[in-house]
C-alpha cells in the first residue's frame, strides 16, 4: 500500500527556521537515498530547485551524494532528482519529498510521499488539504513530529 508521511515542524526548533528546515530536508533526502530509494525532491519552482541543488554541492565531502536537476545528468539519473511543479521526473521514482506548497496532483505516481506541516497557519492549512488528497488517493497516512534534542 502507498504511504504518505507528514513531518510536523514544531515552533521554536531549528527546523522552524529556513536554514534548519533546509538542513533537515537534505538529511532526509540523503537518508532515503542511502537506503537505495530513488528520490524525487519536488520544489515549488525552478529557483527553489536550483537552490537545493546548490545546497547539495555545499555539503561536506563525506556527506556528498550525487544528485541532478530534471533534464540534467545521466540518462537514468542519480538517486536524487530535483524538480519543480512545471516538470516531471525523468523516470519512475519510488519516493517523493514534497516541498511545493500547493494542492498536489502527483499523489498516485509515487509509492511513498514525504510532506511537511509547517508552523505558519496558512501553510498548515494547505498541508491539511494535501493530507486529504493523499487519503482520497488511498494512501496509508502517518504523522511524525520532528524531534530535536
Amino acid at each position: 500500500m502507498a504511504m504518505a508521511t507528514f513531518y510536523i515542524v514544531q515552533q521554536d526548533t531549528p527546523q522552524a527556521e529556513q536554514l534548519g528546515f533546509e538542513d533537515y530536508v537534505l538529511f532526509l533526502t540523503r537518508h532515503f537515498a542511502h537506503q537505495g530509494a530513488k528520490v524525487y525532491l519536488q520544489c515549488h519552482d525552478k529557483d527553489q530547485a536550483e537552490h537545493y541543488a546548490e545546497r547539495f554541492w555545499q555539503t561536506e565531502p563525506h556527506d556528498f551524494i550525487a544528485h541532478n536537476l530534471v533534464g540534467e545528468g545521466p540518462k537514468y539519473g542519480t538517486h536524487i532528482e530535483i524538480g519543480h511543479q512545471k516538470v516531471k521526473p525523468s523516470y519512475h521514482r519510488q519516493l517523493i519529498i514534497n516541498l511545493a506548497d500547493n494542492q498536489t496532483t502527483f499523489a498516485q505516481n509515487f509509492a511513498e510521499v514525504i510532506d511537511f506541516v509547517p508552523c505558519e497557519e496558512n501553510a498548515k492549512q494547505r498541508a491539511r488539504e494535501r493530507y486529504k488528497l493523499y487519503r482520497q488517493a488511498g494512501y496509508q497516512l502517518q504523522t511524525i513530529e520532528i524531534q530535536y534534542p
